[in-house]
């Protein structure tokens, strides 16, 4: 069942395509987002001016946030490591030890600064991926194991549900969540969606508690309410949508990541006005 549809049309931004972007993320002190091309290992900024600037961290990186001492803290390669703006200098925070032939994907953190990500193999076999959480003290805690691909992770507005993405599963899990020691529940479905080479990728969360999922080969973004009742579509003119999120001033600017691959606009990335405010980004706070 669903309600009426809201249609979204997105406009494509002039900045350089991307093989496989991923990980939008939005920075209020800076009024900057930041994603990555995950083969090129590239980590990329647009200021508020519209000014791109990009990093070669020399490893497949997945998600990007701020760090709250300084720099930027990526999830990359087989490991979570810190990346200096000025430098350049890439540096090991903590490994993220898995199986052979993975690497890291995508990630987001918690409003305390703990920075969760998972990983995939990296010719997409099933089940060898991991869930991780990187605290605030460089420990990382394995949370989950026989992952397909780790993909998106997000909360609710009150921080009591996390929600997350193994795209080989095709579903929107939901769980149980306590901000206060970062602990979660058991995982249940919150939203089935995709099917062979239609897969949910990348997701984002709205102030009204509506979760935004990236459907990659199906050239959309979804958003469903609380209930798990789809109620908007971006289309987009790129198949592999990758992940999407809440920027701008007022946090009401979708930003919609994509891939190299069938589409006039594949590996673009767009903004498109929502029509509702988005959660707030956090930095990693190690």
């Amino acid at each position: 069942m669903t309600a009426d549809l809201i249609i979204l049309e997105p406009t494509e931004l002039l900045l350089p395509y991307a093989e496989l972007g991923e990980g939008p993320h939005w920075d209020i002190d800076t009024q900057s987002l930041y994603w990555v091309d995950i083969p090129r290992c590239l980590v990329h900024r647009m200021d508020d001016s519209g000014a791109h600037t990009s990093w070669d961290v020399g490893m497949p990186v997945g998600a990007v946030v701020p760090r709250a001492s300084g720099g930027l803290c990526v999830a990359a390669g087989n490991g979570f490591y810190a990346l200096d703006l000025d430098s350049g200098a890439v540096t090991e925070i903590a490994a993220a030890p898995g199986l052979p032939h993975t690497r890291m994907n995508d990630g987001a953190c918690d409003r305390v600064g703990r920075f969760y990500a998972g990983s995939m193999d990296s010719d997409e076999a099933p089940g060898r991926g991991m869930f991780y959480r990187l605290d605030t003290d460089h420990t990382v805690t394995a949370l989950y194991s026989e992952i397909g691909i780790s993909n998106g992770v997000g909360w609710s507005p009150d921080d009591r549900l996390m929600y997350y993405i193994d795209s080989l599963a095709y579903r929107v899990d939901v769980m149980d969540y306590d901000i206060a020691t970062g602990q979660i529940g058991p995982r249940r479905p919150f939203a089935r969606l995709g099917s062979g080479e239609v897969v949910p990728d990348g997701l984002t969360v709205d102030a009204e508690g509506g979760v935004w999922a990236a459907v990659w080969g199906g050239s959309v973004i979804q958003r469903y309410d609380p209930e798990g009742l789809l109620t908007a579509v971006v289309r987009l003119p790129a198949a592999h949508v990758t992940s999407c999120a809440f920027g701008g001033p007022d946090l009401d600017q979708l930003y919609v990541t994509t891939a190299a691959g069938p589409g006039r606009s594949a590996g673009a990335l767009f903004t498109c006005p929502a029509g509702v405010k988005g959660l707030p980004a956090f930095s990693y706070r190690g």
